[in-house]
């Protein structure tokens, strides 16, 4: 009796007095803290995606109030670039870059030449800057081309390799001065580079058995728009074993040289001439002109910046005469009907 009464006690008083038994706590604890995890197994994952979404959209605006900085930032003054020098030394950066005509540039490069006592048959150079943007956020690719020039001023000669299966073309290639003649059997020595050349050359009938060498040659796979693919081998081969060759680099520029410097001021610029029309080719006449700059120079002095009137193809202008003219002709055959009735 007494102990059941000792019991009874207990239950009555441990509520009010806080009294646990031993262990209860912890597992009252316990159970606190993991039945709200165990309610919602999927809670732990969304406080995270919040979490790093609260990042980004942190960072956003850090990025953002960079810019708004940056932008709200004035430019640093600069002093105005003065046009024309007027003592004999100066200093280069306080004035513009003088441009030159193009005979005139020729004819400084040849009087360098005299002062400084080099050699006459020095190259000469042109540095030639491209703008190669097309509508649409577009560019032209890089390329690479051979012209030939009106005055020749170097006795070296391409190596020229033409393709054919014909005996008679084969022959002719080769009184013509091509370098290597042959057929499908060079195909494998050109990809294990055992054979190189300058320019290859082909004949029509023989360009479905040289598609493997497509990647491995590149731009200088025959094709009709680099006129290395035809019928006329005599042609082809003169031109590209005499044939200046130019290509871009860096993107936007062609270096690359034109003559000698003791020619006659007029085959430079013959040369310097045919080498920019064919450059011009490679972007619509419509647009703005490929041609940005063009720098002059010879092996031993500074480059001349020259002025590009006269120098670019004028085709533009050309067309606008011919619509004033046409513009013209319509008006003036209603007078000539007006006066013959």
């Amino acid at each position: 009796m007494a102990a059941r009464s000792a019991r009874c006690l207990w239950r009555a008083l441990a509520p009010r007095c806080g009294w646990v038994l031993p262990g209860l706590e912890q597992r009252l604890a316990v159970a606190a803290v993991v039945s709200p995890a165990t309610a919602r197994p999927y809670a732990a994952a969304a406080a995270k995606a919040a979490k790093k979404d609260a990042k980004k959209d942190a960072k956003k605006d850090a990025k953002r109030s960079r810019q708004e900085k940056v932008k709200e930032k004035p430019l640093p003054w600069r002093r105005p670039l003065m046009s024309k020098p007027v003592d004999d030394v100066y200093l280069t950066w306080l004035y513009r870059r003088p441009s030159y005509g193009l005979e005139q540039a020729v004819g400084m490069l040849k009087r360098f030449q005299e002062l400084d006592f080099t050699h006459p048959k020095q190259f000469v150079y042109i540095s030639v800057f491209l703008d190669m943007a097309l509508p649409k956020k577009k560019k032209v690719d890089p390329f690479s081309s051979g012209v030939s020039l009106p005055h020749r001023f170097t006795d070296e000669v391409n190596k020229v390799l033409v393709f054919t299966e014909n005996e008679q073309e084969a022959e002719v290639a080769r009184e013509h001065g091509a370098a290597i003649v042959g057929g499908v059997e060079l195909v494998k020595w050109i990809l294990e580079d055992e054979i190189q050349a300058d320019f290859y050359v082909a004949v029509p009938a023989i360009i479905p058995k040289l598609i493997p060498l497509r990647n491995k040659l590149k731009k200088k796979y025959p094709s009709t728009r680099r006129n290395s693919l035809g019928s006329d081998i005599p042609r082809m081969v003169q031109f590209f074993r005499e044939c200046h060759q130019y290509a871009v680099e860096d993107e936007s520029v062609i270096k690359t040289r034109i003559a000698r410097l003791d020619m006659p001021t007029e085959h430079i610029i013959a040369n310097l001439k045919t080498i920019i029309q064919d450059i011009c080719t490679f972007k619509p006449s419509n647009l703005d002109p490929i041609v940005q700059r063009l720098v002059i120079r010879s092996s031993t002095s500074e480059g001349l910046l020259l002025n590009l009137d006269g120098i670019l193809p004028q085709v533009e202008k050309v067309e606008e005469q011919e619509e004033e003219n046409a513009g013209d002709e319509d008006q003036q055959k209603p007078v000539q009907e007006s006066v013959s009735t």
